[in-house]
């Protein structure tokens, strides 16, 4: 009898699926996650989330001069509502979004 081994599970990887598409938020399959490797600015993403640091260094505008920097690791809560821009200081640098009730 021959024995039929199961698929091995695929991981992804995150980091090189952004830089696929520079400046495009890439979203994941099967949920409400997206990518992105910055190139400069890049469009705000009109939902309520975490945007979290895989590489590299962003810098996310916020109104009123304000501003959080985010180095790999660190994340920060976005609002739909309130204009923020992110934009990279660092070559390579990529971000996920965590989008609210994914």
């Amino acid at each position: 009898m021959t024995r039929t081994r199961p698929d091995v599970p695929q991981s992804l990887h995150l980091v090189r699926l952004a830089q696929g598409t520079p400046g495009e938020w890439v979203r994941l399959p099967g949920g409400d996650v997206r990518v992105l490797h910055l190139s400069g600015k890049a469009p705000q993403a009109g939902v309520d989330g975490w945007v979290v640091c895989l590489s590299g260094e962003v810098v996310i505008d916020l109104p009123l001069n304000n501003f959080v920097r985010l180095r790999p690791g660190e994340g920060y809560r976005v609002k739909a509502g309130e204009p923020w821009v992110p934009f990279d200081t660092r070559e390579g640098t990529v971000v996920m979004l965590v989008v609210d009730g994914s």
